[in-house]
């Protein structure tokens, strides 16, 4: 039973509620690379916050599967106009979720075609590669701080009252870029795609 269940099994996180994936779309520009960001419409969970194309998997799909079609039904950029380069390093929130980033080389002719969805984005725009590599971002920090109840059973369990429950902490990462700001996840796999 146990290795019909984990044969071939895809390892995932354990007790994930949802997997998300995002596009790092690259565009070739003049002076070089940059990353195509979008702006999520009012309409949105999130409006007016600077983000990749992406969204939740669906059922057997893959994360490069995932990343196309949302940036398609958010972008109207053709899957067949980008050339996937790779899957950075992924991020596990504290709700739950990962969120999965995949990098892609959008064609000329993709991103010529680029028409955003009015319904979910409000405003799209590009930025070297060379800013991010040039610019240290301002870097703040927030505590995760653990709130055991006080029905836990401490005495049961084995351990005192006074256990010292772990802690953690996350970064996160500010750029301002010509009116935008892009922060925390976003910057955070912007940040590990330069550096």
């Amino acid at each position: 039973m146990l290795r019909r269940r984990y044969g071939g099994h895809e390892p995932g996180l354990l007790g994930a509620r949802h997997s998300y994936a995002v596009l790092c779309p690259l565009v070739e520009q003049p002076d070089g690379l940059h990353l195509l960001f979008e702006v999520r419409s009012a309409g949105v969970s999130q409006g007016g916050e600077v983000c990749f194309p992406g969204g939740r998997m669906e059922p057997g799909e893959s994360v490069e599967d995932c990343a196309l079609r949302e940036t398609w039904e958010e972008l109207s950029i053709p899957p067949e106009t980008v050339t996937l380069l790779g899957t950075p390093d992924f991020i596990c929130n504290q709700k739950g979720f990962l969120l999965r980033p995949v990098l892609g080389l959008v064609s000329a002719r993709g991103f010529a075609g680029l028409r955003p969805s009015p319904a979910e984005v409000a405003e799209v725009f590009t930025v070297p590669l060379s800013f991010f590599q040039a610019t240290e971002p301002e870097r703040h920090q927030y505590a995760l701080l653990p709130r055991v109840p006080e029905s836990f059973p401490y005495e049961s369990v084995g351990i005192p009252r006074t256990y010292p429950w772990a802690r953690g902490q996350v970064e996160v990462p500010v750029w301002h870029y010509q009116g935008h700001v892009i922060w925390g996840m976003t910057a955070r796999i912007a940040a590990d795609i330069i550096k």
